[in-house]
């Protein structure tokens, strides 16, 4: 039975019994017209009081209604909402939370009504950090009294970084009391990737106009070099050990002006099926020396069966030569692995090393222009490493823990399974 129903008998029980005592005290009391009178008096003052208290108890039963109502429909709006909403109260405790922020927060199922951040991160353990930070930008919030706005990230169980835009509104008492807070975030992950993308690709761009810069200024002179060594090779006063030295230098300047061409040119120079176990085979040969000159074992595992991509041949040695050398060169001693193996439509292979391993905040960076973890080096390296790999449609990703290691997996896509050799 609803509240206005029992609040509407409980009023007639009342008036019944104080008009029954009414017409018993006058049947005693009074006789004749004069009892009659009264009486009627009574039943009439019965009626109209009860008639009010009928009036009043329908009326507040329709504004109860109309509450209840309104009440649905703003907690439907809210459940509906896909942005982060909640509300606090003056001390911190959380008096409601729409559906997104408890599936945010894992809190289906968890009593979180009257609980402050600190005892929802006894209750949540894995956002313990993200209540703890909640605790401080609130007390920031009172502090502004105006409201603030923030960018709150934090890392979901799923292993997805998420990052949301947001507002906090303080709510006061007329005395100045704290009243509650008002928190609404929008989740703005996509919006902080696309920016990331966007400021990276501008740092190619500029990058990419330096490079092309820098060949058409070197490589003319290099011509005109190489001929002079030429022409030197054939003068027997010249001791032929630093004519070859000079050579093979110049060839190197000219492999590294190569290099940055790549930047500027985003399309491959050459692109026909080849199979990948040629690629991986190289690699190991001409890195397997320089790793054994420092005490570390390299081991290349090839599929058994022949796998063809379509590419450059020479631009993915040099993915994985870059690769290999940077696990050397992070290394001692130790075991660099370098493995391939077949999905559905793609060749992974990966490059496992025993160094020191990464940093976090340095793992974030690798792969930008100019950044890098050696005393010499042009921190170019990944970079194009990178430009190649997204040329041939493939993907990169490194791992990498402290004291543990670093694994580098790439993927390029499968072209054809070529028959195994007789």
């Amino acid at each position: 039975m609803r509240a206005y129903d029992i609040s509407y008998i409980v009023v007639r029980l009342i008036l019944s019994a104080v008009l029954f005592l009414s017409a018993l005290i006058m049947v005693f009391v009074l006789e004749g017209v004069a009892l009659l009178v009264a009486i009627s008096v009574v039943a009439c003052i019965g009626m109209g009081l009860l008639y009010q208290s009928g009036r009043k108890t329908l009326a507040s039963s329709s504004a109860h209604k109309a509450l209840l109502e309104e009440e649905n429909q703003l907690s439907t709006l809210l459940h509906s909402l896909p942005d982060f909403v909640s509300f606090k109260d003056g001390e911190g405790r959380w008096m409601k939370v729409n559906q997104f922020g408890m599936e945010l927060y894992n809190l289906k199922g968890i009593d979180y009504i009257g609980k402050t951040d600190r005892e929802l991160g006894e209750l949540v353990p894995f956002f313990k950090d993200a209540f703890d930070f909640c605790i401080e930008s609130d007390e920031k919030a009172w502090d502004e009294e105006g409201g603030t706005r923030c960018e709150e990230s934090f890392v979901l169980p799923s292993g997805e970084h998420k990052t949301f835009d947001v507002i906090k509104v303080p709510l006061f008492h007329s005395t100045g009391e704290r009243k509650g807070l008002v928190i609404i975030g929008r989740d703005i992950t996509q919006q902080k990737v696309a920016e990331e993308m966007l400021l990276r690709n501008e740092k190619l761009s500029v990058v990419g106009e330096l490079a092309a810069g820098i060949a058409h200024e070197i490589r003319n002179p290099l011509t005109s070099i190489k001929g002079f060594i030429q022409l030197l090779e054939e003068n027997e006063q010249v001791s032929d050990r630093y004519l070859t030295i000079m050579s093979s230098e110049m060839d190197r300047i000219n492999q590294i002006v190569g290099e940055l061409l790549i930047l500027s040119k985003p399309h491959l120079r050459e692109s026909r099926p080849f199979d990948i176990r040629e690629v991986l085979d190289y690699v190991g040969k001409v890195m397997g020396h320089e790793a054994l000159m420092k005490g570390i074992n390299l081991k290349v595992d090839l599929p058994k069966e022949p796998i063809e991509i379509v590419g450059d041949r020479n631009q993915c040695i040099q993915v994985v030569i870059n690769i290999t050398k940077n696990a050397i060169e992070s290394m001692e001693e130790g075991l660099i692995t370098i493995k391939a193996h077949c999905l559905e439509e793609e060749i992974v292979i990966t490059v496992q090393d025993q160094g020191a391993g990464i940093p976090a905040d340095r793992l974030e960076r690798l792969g930008e222009p100019f950044f890098t973890l050696k005393e010499k080096g042009m921190g170019l390296g990944l970079t194009i490493s990178q430009k190649i790999i997204e040329g041939h449609k493939g993907s990169l990703k490194i791992e990498s823990e402290l004291g543990e290691g670093t694994r580098v997996t790439i993927g390029f896509p499968i072209h054809a399974r070529l028959p195994s050799a007789p």
